[in-house]
């Protein structure tokens, strides 16, 4: 059995040789697995694109076989990045950026940065005045819902502090739905809210724009695939895709766009109202004016380094990374050991670490004086080549 088994071996390596000699390298080169997921809300690129069109096309520029999935599914295509499940990913900027952490690399993008606009009530003035009222958005996890997260989030609120949150399928329904009382907000493309708002004018008002986000559909390629793959696929889509009514990929965008998206809704607000949000250059002066710089941080955190004359006291954090967290989960206890009276600065890990925002919005809670968020943290400090302490 050993023998037959060297036998068929070696017939393979040597077709392999073969084909190499014939320009050909299927042996070299596994099977390519291709998801098409693009917004279930671009309906003229969904019913026009044919997956058996893509898989041919691809096919006969990589001279193997190929196996194109098409779904409108965002949810399980987001666990499908985080998963691997595919070696290529042509999908939304939030579907890509999600690929980008987990062993995926950028191809190119095939539309220039858009924004979104957070739009509501003629009678709503603020974001602030949308806590307990009514927002429309496409699927869970379309860009446009991954926009109205961000938003709200920046401005200290939650999908939570909505009363409802109806998600539909026509992102610029909503914009219909406002107009006529059915629902309070909604979040658009700005590129579709200029001119709906010059023909309905006071119709509905401006709350908030985002920053640009990478337009179209993205390309993300698995980092394991083989060099020769990529160069093909790469030119497939940077040229011969538009046979089967795709667009071409423009230049590589910023990465910067896409880490941006994937933080959305993760990254702490940008202000807390009721607490200051200062930099490290405030922070110097305020500690200099007998402000106490607390570290909410671990221990083991703490002795690795710290901002010198930070006050270690951290608190058990078990509730969830949102700004309508559940302060009975966590463990705040340490902090009422402060002294409320003085100037007290909150700060740990930087703008993804969730512990100074909650210590900060716990201490506004307990009357303490002035509330200071050092958002940037030890991060922060450390990039502006500032001198660390560390207890070994």
């Amino acid at each position: 059995m050993k023998n037959v088994f060297i036998k068929r071996f070696a017939v393979c390596l040597a077709g392999c040789g073969t084909l190499a000699i014939l320009g050909f390298s299927q042996c070299a080169i596994a099977d390519v697995s291709v998801l098409l997921s693009f917004e279930p809300t671009d309906k003229q690129t969904n019913s026009s694109i044919s997956r058996q069109a893509v898989e041919s096309s691809i096919a006969s520029v990589l001279k193997q076989k190929i196996s194109v999935t098409k779904s409108e599914d965002l949810a399980e295509t987001m666990r499908s990045t985080r998963s691997g499940s595919y070696d290529v990913f042509v999908a939304s900027a939030q579907v890509a950026a999600s690929a980008l952490g987990y062993g995926y690399e950028l191809l190119g993008v095939s539309a220039k940065p858009e924004k979104y606009v957070l739009v509501g009530r003629k009678s709503i003035g603020s974001i602030g005045s949308l806590k307990g009222n009514r927002l429309y958005l496409p699927q869970q996890d379309s860009i446009y819902t991954y926009m109205a997260r961000g938003m709200l989030n920046a401005n200290g609120l939650s999908l939570k502090d909505m009363k409802t949150v109806t998600y539909e399928r026509y992102p610029n329904a909503g914009l219909i739905a406002v107009s006529i009382g059915l629902s309070d907000s909604t979040v658009v493309r700005l590129l579709d809210w200029e001119p709906w708002i010059k023909t309905n004018q006071g119709a509905a008002t401006l709350l908030a724009t985002s920053s640009p986000v990478p337009g179209g559909y993205s390309v993300v390629v698995k980092k394991t695939v083989t060099p020769e793959v990529r160069a093909r696929l790469e030119k497939w889509f940077t040229t011969t895709c538009e046979v089967v009514g795709m667009k071409p990929l423009l230049v590589e965008p910023e990465l910067a766009d896409y880490k941006a998206v994937a933080q959305l809704g993760v990254f702490t607000p940008t202000a807390l109202p009721g607490a200051k949000v200062v930099t490290y250059a405030e922070v110097q002066k305020l500690v200099e004016q007998g402000a106490t710089l607390v570290d909410t941080r671990t221990e083991k955190e703490f002795k690795a380094k710290h901002i010198p004359l930070a006050v270690f006291v951290p608190y058990h954090e078990k509730s969830l990374k949102d700004v309508v967290f559940d302060a009975a989960l966590d463990d705040f206890s340490s902090l009422e050991r402060l002294d409320k009276t003085k100037p007290i600065i909150f700060s740990c890990n930087g703008a993804e670490c969730w512990k100074s925002y909650k210590a900060s919005k716990f201490a506004l809670t307990k009357s303490f004086g002035d509330v200071y968020w050092f958002r940037g943290g030890l991060p922060e400090w450390e990039a502006a080549g500032l001198h660390v302490t560390k207890d070994l």
